[in-house]
């Protein structure tokens, strides 16, 4: 019987095959393996041939399996806790995060394969719990056992260190022991709590006499902590520290950007810096990778409105603008769509103001002052580029509208977001910045107007009847039995705040032939509106009406979004 025939390279030959290993030092290492029966990847590292951080990705195509980088990972002290440091540091293992939902306790090991090292854990933890194992380098793991065990990691085991004992607040940005310091403990613990509860952005406020933090959860902000004033300077300086900022500049705005694995997924926070009579004011917007990029299908629309919007998509040419306030989940939607379009047969080029979120084969430019291109110049950049599909981040000004029509003049597909209050309001507003009616008419292929809602929690969500001026909002007639409405209640489950997560309501206008013609005439408003509404166009009152009687929100809920007012004439 034939032995079965393998494709995994030698770990040698994928350095060699990168580049980053020459044949004569592939063959001096592999006499010295001979010579001393060691493991091909640690006799590289001690003749110097490769870093750890090479070896670590090295080692994991060799392996097929992921490495970790542990210098931008954060543990989970629930994890620490079930692995002793003694077995930690004998079998070269660090806990990294417990998928709780899952029952499985995820761990950085140097050599996958180590049985003895597996079997040592397993037997150290409950049975219900499974074992995934990443790579990542014996040194690093070492570090990483010497920096976390014997730390308080929680966050009101921190604070009673720093009260109890005395911070060096001038050795933040050189200390060689990070983990020595309690407020960079601190730090890490609080982002790691905001990304476990699915906050959106980060707010540390110094007030006259204390330091305010507030998460923005699910679009709403809620104090988590106060904290004595006398903590501000040094969280400040490891936030800014860990973002790259300068910390001798506390008069002039800042901005910065920090990048870690927290629960083994990778996290990037935006850092704003703002100085205020009462010092500076840091807001951290987090990132998540993970959940920036949702399936087309995964937006929430209804059936009728995902075939509309698939339909404006499938044209060639033309221009889809976006709109909505700050925060109304634009980007997502964007992103969305980008995901869905990616193919290696199209050139996807971006001009964002940051890169929030980095896709595999789009080409992403950030819009930064730093190198001088705004988005009116970055388009024209682009335009030598041979896109096929070009985002360009924001309209702002009669420039860059300009630039984004001409490309979508000349054969291409242009995403874009807009200010406005609703679909129909782009037309005016395109107007006012300065573009000529015979130009929108016939280049705009669609828009999206949306808001985001916050939905009700599951587990504990009331029914109750509807009154009847709610029955008057929701267009039921009198004559109709009365649909059940949920209302908040809150539960341990969402927080005690009575919702749970967001969704997105959505008012789509696909431009054709008639409207474009309203267009060029100038024709008002109304009359645009009415034109719409004949071809079916729904508002975004009514996809929030219907996610109301579904019992996704509450009509409460809905009403603090969107004006409902119309609806009581």
């Amino acid at each position: 019987m034939n032995a079965p025939v393998t494709t995994q390279r030698p770990l040698g030959e994928i350095l060699v095959g990168a580049g980053l290993l020459s044949r004569d030092q592939l063959h001096i290492a592999l006499m010295e393996q001979d010579r001393r029966h060691e493991p091909l990847g640690r006799l590289l590292l001690h003749l110097g041939f490769v870093s750890e951080a090479v070896l670590r990705e090295a080692l994991s195509e060799f392996h097929g399996k992921q490495s970790v980088d542990l210098g931008n990972a954060v543990a989970d002290p629930d994890a620490l806790a079930l692995v002793p440091l003694e077995l930690a540091k004998r079998h070269h293992i660090f806990p990294l995060y417990l998928r709780r939902a899952e029952s499985m306790l995820v761990v950085a090991v140097a050599d996958v394969h180590d049985v003895v090292a597996l079997d040592k854990l397993r037997n150290e933890l409950p049975e219900s719990i499974r074992i995934d194992t990443l790579i990542a380098g014996e040194s690093e793991i070492a570090r990483a056992i010497d920096q976390y065990y014997g730390h308080e990691l929680s966050i009101d085991g921190i604070l009673n260190e720093i009260e109890t004992g005395e911070i060096d607040y001038r050795s933040l940005a050189v200390v060689t022991d990070e983990y020595s310091q309690p407020v960079v403990r601190l730090v890490d613990a609080l982002l790691t709590d905001a990304v476990m509860r699915e906050a959106s952005d980060i707010h540390f406020e110094p007030e006259e006499g204390f330091l305010r933090i507030r998460y923005r959860l699910d679009g709403l902000l809620h104090q988590i902590r106060v904290l004595h004033k006398s903590y501000w300077a040094a969280l400040a300086v490891r936030i800014k520290v860990m973002a790259g900022m300068n910390i001798a500049e506390n008069r002039a705005p800042q901005d910065g950007r920090i990048s870690l694995t927290i629960n083994g997924r990778v996290v990037d926070f935006r850092v704003s810096a703002q100085p205020t009579i009462h010092g500076e004011n840091l807001v951290l917007r987090v990132l998540d990778r993970q959940k920036g990029i949702v399936p087309l299908d995964g937006l929430g629309l209804a059936e009728q409105q995902l075939d509309l919007l698939k339909l404006m998509i499938a044209r060639p040419d033309g221009l889809i603008l976006v709109t909505g306030p700050t925060g109304s989940g634009k980007t997502t939607t964007l992103y969305s769509i980008l995901n869905h379009i990616n193919s290696e047969s199209l050139n996807i080029m971006t001009l964002e103001d940051p890169v929030e979120y980095p896709m595999a084969t789009i080409r992403q430019t950030s819009v930064t002052d730093a190198a001088k291109l705004d988005f009116a110049n970055g388009v024209r950049s682009i335009l030598r580029q041979d896109p096929d599909v070009i985002l360009v981040g924001e309209i702002r000004d009669s420039d860059t509208a300009e630039m984004a029509f001409r490309a979508a003049m000349t054969g291409h597909q242009v995403y874009s977001t807009l200010h406005t209050n609703s679909a129909i309001g782009v037309i005016p507003r395109l107007l006012d910045i300065g573009i000529q009616p015979d130009i929108i008419a016939g280049n705009i292929i669609g828009v999206v107007a949306q808001r985001l809602l916050r939905r009700l929690c599951p587990q504990c969500r009331k029914e109750a009847s509807a009154e009847p001026w709610e029955l008057r909002l929701l267009g039921v007639p009198p004559e109709r039995d009365a649909p059940p409405l949920y209302r908040a209640v809150g539960c341990p489950e969402c927080d005690y705040r009575g919702y749970r997560g967001r969704m997105a309501i959505m008012e789509l206008m696909r431009m054709d032939s008639d409207l474009d013609e309203l267009v060029i005439r100038r024709a008002s408003f109304r009359e645009i509106r009415t034109a719409a509404r004949s071809k079916g166009f729904r508002s975004l009152a009514e996809d929030g009406i219907r996610r109301v009687l579904d019992g996704d929100t509450s009509l409460e809920e809905l009403a603090r979004v969107v004006d409902l007012t119309e609806r009581m004439a």
